[in-house]
Order: C-alpha cells, then structure tokens, then sequence
C-alpha cells in the first residue's frame, strides 16, 4: 500500500502528480514523492520529453525502477506524462518491465488499473509537495501556437483552458490549506479563456484571483509575445497582490530567425512590446528564454541577439541551445547546420552578458527595503524570496538565521545588505 511517485520536468507535471498523490490517498495509499530512498511496492514515474536531455533523464529513471522490478525489490511500475505520451509504443518495446504506460492526460486511468475510480469531485484537490505557503496554479493544457522548434503541440494538442470557476474553487481550497502564494502556469498563458469564450480572459482571470481574501501573491509564468493582452498589464499595475513579474519568452530577436521560428512577431513589436510593459507597469522584472543556434542562425543574427539583451536589461534570463526535436516542424524544414561548438560559444556569451546585467540589477537593490517570504531555514540562514523571484528558477534572499527567529511562509520586511551575482542577502527591519 506504499507508492513511491518520482516527477521530472515542469512544474505542470508536478500539478499532474500532485492531484494523483491526493486521489490515491483518498483510498488508502501511503506516498511519497521524489523521496531520497524509494521503497515503496509500486511506484509511478512522471515523464518529461520535451527535449533531449529531459528525455534521457526520464529513459534513465524508468530503466533504474525496471531493474528493482527485475530484482524483486518492486512490484508494479508504472510510467505516465509526456514522454510516455509521445513514445508510448516505442517505451513499451524497448522497456516492458513496466507494467503499464499511459500519457499526458489519461492518467486517471492509473486509478482503475489499481483497482479503484478517479473522483471526480475531488478534481481540484491536490497533496501539495510545494512549501504549504505557495503553489502552482495549472490554468490551461496544451499549446496552439505551432512554434517551429517546440515539440509541445505534438505531446499536448491544442490549447485547451480549465472553466474559470473550477481554477477559482482550486485557489479557495489552496487558500483555506493555508497557500497564500499562487505561480500561475500554462504552456501559452496569454491564451486562456479563448477556446471556452471566445475571446481571451486572462486579465479578468487575474483578477478574480487576486478579489479571493488570502491569496498574498500571484505571479505569472509563460506569457507569449504575440498579440499580447494588454488589459493584463493593467491588472498587474492595479492590484498589490499581483506581483510586478512576467515571464514571457522570447526565443529571439532577428527577423530572420524569428520568421523561421514561425513566431508571428517582428523585432520592432517585441522592442515595443518591451517598451510598453515597463511604460505601463514600471519596476515590473521580466524573466525570459532565449535560443541559440537555431538553422540559419547567422553572426549577424545573434549580434542583433546579443545588442537586444543588452538594451532590454531582463531581470531574469535564461538560454540554450538549439536541439533538434524529431516531429517538429523545423526538424522537417531545416538542416541543423550549426556546429554544437558554435553553439555552445555562442550560449556562453550569450550568458555572459547576461551575468554582467544581473548583477548590476541586484547592486541597486543594496540598501532597498522589500517584502520577503521565507521559504526554509538551510543551515545558518533563512531562504526566503522577493515577489519579483519565483521559486526554483530565480534570485532568493538570504537572511542569517543567528540574528532573529523567523517562520516559514511568512512576509517580512527585509533591507538588502549585499548583492552577488544572482542572490541577496540582506537583515529583517
């Protein structure tokens, strides 16, 4: 009766294991996630395929458990999310230890094979394996977009919005368990509301969430640059609980890579589109994601790249490489004609600049007073984040615990004391 859940990838595959755990406890299961020693009878495995090294990860995993099984050590295993989506047939030649493989969103299926029913009106209940004071809110499946590089479509289909009112009883439940912080996520969150709506609501969504008493933060993950809701940036300027950050990719900056990409966007509108989010919501920090070595790529290309990055100064950036994905639309239209030397020089500059840029953001912040959540105490020092850092991804703030006695999941003020390159640390006022 002891299930050991191991998740890989994104933050969305944890919601996915997260309403799993809940629904397996509620008849009867103990489990654990990521535990460091797995030892349970069963064990589920959340697949990430995104890209190559996700892939390999998640190959890697399974063959780890299909060898306990083996030796006796397991009893079932079990393989779910997207990587078994996208190779379920080949998965299931080259490993049959396991015992059944299902894909992104047939899952609950894992239920029945177990020998119980998904319940459904404990859909929007989760076992959060996050700090008890924040989480993630998955608002959409899917992506309708069609990047040429991005695998995504092919694992997830078509963008597809949760009802708002069911995201909405989600946040009061979370809420009522005490999170008082929400990361807002989707593969293309700009998006919601259009296949239910007709019409794009995310901006009204934000807002019903920020209305709900008790949610103290919200921050938003995976914006896309095209035809940006601009109503979004009002809610985000008008509402102190909506964190001045917005996570937008941007993959790149040349209009010739752009078009390649099939990003339906120019230089000259993102230039704007960058202009206008810092006008209309000033002291906002951007977080994007850049790419590097895609076909065709050209010196010129990534100078444009590079003189981009130093104009928009992103509080938060991060790049790779270019890898071909097999599928996709520019595995099928493009050789992959950059060397992976240039490319990787090309990222390390890239990054370079970047370095250079973060740390002179954080210099400014020395002596500057800001709201902090902690998140953890680690060894001599409470670890706690500003609302301009998401959690794993970003800058925390270091505060040292032998001064003064704090408590998890709460807001303190904080005065910045010093500055490295990507973390701070800093006293409580």
């Amino acid at each position: 009766m002891k299930i050991d859940i191991v998740t890989l990838g994104c933050s969305k595959n944890l919601v996915d294991s997260e309403r799993l755990m809940h629904q397996l406890e509620v008849v009867g299961y103990e489990v654990t996630h990521d535990a460091p020693q797995l030892n349970g009878e069963i064990a589920v495995v959340n697949t990430c395929g995104f890209i190559a090294d996700a892939q390999e990860e998640s190959i890697n995993m399974i063959l780890e458990l299909a060898q306990r099984k083996t030796e006796g050590s397991l009893k079932r295993l079990y393989v779910m999310g997207c990587l078994s989506e996208r190779f379920m047939e080949e998965l299931g030649a080259e490993i049959p230890e396991v015992d059944k493989y299902y894909g992104k969103f047939d899952w609950t299926g894992l239920l029945e094979e177990l020998g119980h029913q998904y319940d459904m009106s404990q859909n929007t209940r989760r076992h959060l394996t996050t700090p008890s004071h924040y989480a993630y809110l998955k608002i959409s499946e899917g992506c309708s977009r069609r990047c040429a590089y991005c695998a995504i479509p092919i694992i997830t289909g078509k963008h597809q919005s949760r009802p708002m009112e069911e995201i909405l009883d989600e946040v009061k439940y979370l809420v009522a368990s005490g999170v008082r912080e929400f990361q807002v996520i989707a593969q293309e969150l700009t998006f919601y509301g259009i296949d239910l709506y007709k019409e794009r609501r995310i901006a009204q969504l934000i807002q019903a969430i920020a209305d709900i008493p008790g949610v103290d933060w919200i921050r938003l993950h995976y914006a896309y640059p095209t035809d940006f809701p601009m109503e979004l940036l009002e809610v985000i300027q008008n509402n102190s609980n909506v964190c001045k950050y917005l996570d937008i990719a941007l993959q790149h900056i040349s209009d010739n890579v752009l078009d390649a990409m099939h990003r339906h966007t120019t230089k000259e509108e993102t230039y704007q589109l960058i202009k206008t989010i810092r006008e209309k919501v000033p002291g906002i920090h951007l977080r994007t994601t850049l790419m590097v070595g895609f076909p065709g790529e050209t010196d010129q290309d990534f100078d444009e790249l590079c003189e981009f990055v130093r104009w928009a100064r992103f509080e938060r950036m991060g790049a790779f490489a270019y890898s071909e994905e097999a599928g996709t639309p520019s595995a099928n239209l493009y050789e992959d004609n950059i060397s992976d030397e240039i490319k990787q020089d090309r990222l390390s500059r890239l990054m370079r600049i970047q370095q250079r840029i973060s740390l002179d953001i954080q210099e400014t912040k020395v002596g500057q007073n800001f709201a902090v959540i902690i998140d953890r105490l680690e060894g001599n020092w409470y670890i706690g984040r500003t609302e301009y850092d998401s959690p794993e991804v970003d800058p925390e703030v270091l505060i040292p615990a032998e001064s003064t006695e704090l408590s998890i999941g709460q807001i303190y003020t904080v005065r910045i004391t010093r500055a490295d390159d990507f973390d701070l640390y800093g006293e409580v006022v």
